[in-house]
């Protein structure tokens, strides 16, 4: 065995120099290496924690954002729709006042046409009496200047006259 090289087959010493070795290292590891990797790791867990949080709570804010902003928009729509039955509401009561107006305007227009329609048919008849009575008027001018012509036949319409009017006497 004596024909291995050195570095396969340590002799004592060295295995206790480089065991001490281990040791002083370990120890300052432990002692300041060990706390600032940990430290570190802490720190980056930490971080990570806080960002997945932060996304967590990001995330929550994103989803209440778009409930509030489907819940704006239902309401949106909702108001809308109310607009627009306010509008039709309006509209239908517009027209109605508009038709019953119109109706109202015709009947007031046809009750004066009807009026001056009479009034004119009354001035009508008016002057045509006026005119049958100017000519009746004429006519028995004529008639009785032709029937009065004579004196004889001024009596006999004399007697005649009053026969009937003693005649509408006893009735």
């Amino acid at each position: 065995m004596n024909d291995l090289p050195s570095i396969l087959t340590p002799d004592l010493g060295l295995l206790f120099w480089m065991f001490l070795a281990f040791l002083v290292v370990l120890l300052i590891v432990a002692k300041w290496g060990f706390p600032a990797i940990i430290g570190m790791v802490e720190k980056r867990k930490r971080y990570i924690d806080e960002s997945l949080q932060k996304a967590h709570d990001a995330s929550e804010r994103l989803a209440n954002i778009q409930k509030e902003g489907e819940n704006m928009l239902q309401e949106a729509r909702q108001k809308q729709a109310q607009l627009l039955k306010e509008a039709t509401e309006t509209r239908d009561a517009i027209v109605s006042q508009a038709q019953e107006k119109a109706r109202e305007e015709a009947n007031r227009l046809l009750n004066e046409a009807k009026a001056e329609i009479e009034s004119q048919k009354q001035a009508a008849i008016s002057e045509l009496r006026a005119q049958m009575a100017e000519l009746s008027v004429k006519v028995a001018e004529k008639i009785l200047r032709k029937e009065l012509s004579s004196e004889a036949k001024q009596m006999e319409t004399i007697d005649r006259l009053l026969d009937d009017i003693s005649e509408v006497d006893k009735k």
